[in-house]
């Protein structure tokens, strides 16, 4: 996997570094800035040589405030196979609404905080780059709150809306089984009912349903 990361702490882009090539993967460039990071984006596209996958702060130089998180969004924009996946200090949701909106193949949003959880975040990573969903769960949480609102959720069960959270950070059947201690059968028939419920049709594969509940809940 080659990846491209966007943090203006050095200390943090040297640790982010550490992680991922110890694990085997490369890391192609490092860059403190949002425009550095489209620089490096555009060099790599123009020699047809793009990264896998992009990890980038929503905060960086010169105001710290939104400059990550709107190059995430040019990035996903111009280079839709370009994986992304932003790192916050806390859930803002607008940001994160900002980073779902269209397509949600190949993003990631994840608090800093679960940097601490080497393989989590590593898997994250690499499933950001495979073209899959890595959110947080206290993003997710914020989102389906918000759904709740809306009475998008209402005829869910609380087993499904927990099995739909899961869902929504990105996790297969089998690693929700594991997580609530029941059956891979059990699961696939909750994620079965969600689909009935909120009206969607089930597509193959755990990746494309994800993605269609979570683009539903953003409408």
């Amino acid at each position: 996997m080659r990846v491209v990361i966007a943090e203006d702490s050095v200390l943090l882009r040297e640790g982010l570094t550490r992680l991922l090539t110890d694990r085997g993967h490369e890391v192609v460039a490092g860059v403190g800035d949002a425009e550095a990071l489209l620089k490096v984006i555009k060099e790599f596209a123009d020699e047809n040589a793009l990264p896998d996958v992009v990890v980038a702060d929503v905060r960086m130089p010169p105001t710290h405030t939104d400059e990550g998180v709107r190059a995430a969004v040019r990035l996903r924009r111009e280079h839709p196979d370009l994986g992304v996946l932003v790192l916050s200090q806390y859930v803002e949701e607008q940001y994160a609404t900002e980073l779902l909106a269209g397509s949600t193949r190949g993003v990631g949003y994840l608090l800093k905080d679960r940097v601490a959880e080497v393989r989590e975040f590593v898997d994250a990573v690499v499933r950001v780059a495979q073209g899959g969903t890595a959110l947080d769960p206290e993003v997710v949480a914020q989102l389906l709150g918000r759904s709740r609102k809306q009475d998008v959720l209402a005829g869910l069960t609380p087993r499904e809306r927990e099995v739909l959270g899961l869902m929504a950070e990105g996790r297969t059947n089998s690693a929700i089984a594991r997580q609530l201690v029941v059956s891979d059968g059990a699961v696939e028939k909750h994620v079965s009912n969600i689909f009935l419920k909120l009206g969607l049709s089930p597509s193959d594969g755990d990746h494309r349903r994800v993605l269609a509940v979570l683009t539903y809940l953003k409408s």
